[in-house]
């Protein structure tokens, strides 16, 4: 359903020739030089590939990632630096910040923004298939975080892809996403009220996490991301109280199951506002149909029919006053909760070895790329991301 789910757009980069004239002093150093350049051509073409599948995506990823090591892992025996990791620059865009890109002399920005990107195609990737593609996502961008992103010499800026605001974001609705799959599954399968409630509120809980994390953004490059979270949030609150009061009218509070039904159609309301508010507000990224979706249609007439059996039941057999206030959801899921898969980096390419690594003279004239003039207003054109038609609508496999 790739209507359900907003998605950002992918980051866009220059071009990277790898060509280390004088500096790769052998055959060896020039062919690790040229599969640079022919991989990660190859693997920002899969990008935008409407054939391309996480296997695919996987190969030419490790081609690439396995190749660039060699500009990162200490292959002289010592713990120094690389000597290759500053030789080239690269340029990239923000999934938030329009055309005009960022730029580093440091393999391992590159290596953060293109695992970025692949987590970001996961994501696109995911939102036709099963929660599993989310989790791994979660576990790139835990890995980005935790492991690389601190690594860089120049600290990420505001607003940028790798500041902790973003990428917490991402994180954060990744786990969410993973969690509606299982909620959707759940559904399906019958599983209790109880269980469906506490993985709706945890889940509505993810997405006024990952909202929060984004209230300190500028709002024009954040407001339509932040409508999107915030319209899941109250979506998913009402399916907790929806299923909360299935859960009390089975314990025969029928009183306190008409106050949480009533609270749930007050959710969705809000939810359905949200959703109008979300298709108007400017930003990037694409727009998301959630209302138009039977998963979320078939919920307004669940709470409508649950609500009115209640109202009936109390009317001819329990007479129990309703409470003022909505119930305290105090939910707590005992399984189901997605957890991430962890991700690991390819392991160095064979061609990398520590004697053609000693054949790349750095005092042999390469060309230093920071003396170049910096271009004012620089953009890079962004990638043309294909129209991916959206699944047939079961009205409960949401992923």
């Amino acid at each position: 359903m790739t209507h359900w789910f907003h998605r950002n757009p992918l980051k866009a980069t220059a071009p990277v020739s790898f060509n280390f004239y004088g500096v790769a002093g052998s055959p060896s150093a020039n062919k690790i030089c040229n599969d640079l350049r022919t991989t990660r051509a190859r693997l920002l073409e899969m990008f935008t590939d409407t054939t391309c599948n996480p296997e695919i995506m996987k190969n030419a990823t490790d081609a690439y990632f396995s190749l660039l090591q060699g500009f990162i892992a200490s292959l002289d025996g010592t713990t120094q630096e690389n000597k290759l990791r500053f030789m080239q620059n690269f340029k990239w865009t923000d999934t938030l910040q329009g055309n005009t890109p960022g730029a580093q002399q440091d393999a391992i920005f590159e290596l953060i923004s293109m695992a970025y990107n692949v987590a970001i195609w996961h994501t696109k990737f995911a939102s036709r298939l099963a929660g599993k593609e989310k989790s791994l996502v979660v576990g790139a961008w835990l890995c980005l975080a935790e492991v690389h992103i601190p690594r860089l010499i120049t600290p990420a800026e505001k607003g940028r892809d790798l500041e902790p605001r973003v990428i917490d974001t991402y994180i954060v609705q990744c786990q969410a996403e993973a969690q509606e799959v299982t909620i959707a599954r759940a559904i399906e399968l019958k599983h209790n009220a109880t269980l469906i409630a506490a993985l709706a509120f945890e889940t509505a809980n993810f997405y006024q996490k990952a909202d929060g994390t984004l209230n300190t953004l500028e709002p024009e490059c954040s407001s339509k991301w932040r409508k999107y979270l915030q319209l899941k949030q109250h979506f998913y609150m009402s399916y907790a109280y929806c299923y909360h009061g299935q859960t009390l009218l089975s314990s025969d509070k029928c009183g306190e199951s008409i106050r949480s039904l009533q609270e749930a159609e007050k959710c969705y309301s809000r939810a359905e506002t949200l959703c109008k508010e979300y298709r108007q507000t400017k930003g990037p990224g694409s727009t998301a149909k959630p209302s138009e979706q039977l998963f979320f249609t078939k919920l307004g007439g669940l709470i409508k029919n649950t609500l009115q059996k209640c109202e009936r039941e109390n009317g001819f057999i329990y007479f129990h006053k309703v409470p003022a206030e909505a119930p305290q959801l105090e939910l707590k899921a005992s399984y189901g909760l997605a957890e991430p898969i962890s991700f690991e980096f390819p392991v160095l390419s064979e061609q990398c070895t520590p004697e053609v690594y000693a054949t790349f003279d750095l005092t042999k004239g390469a060309k230093d790329e920071k003396a170049k003039p910096k271009r004012e207003e620089e953009v890079i054109k962004p990638m043309k991301e294909p129209d991916l038609k959206p699944q047939k609508d079961t009205g409960c496999i949401i992923s």
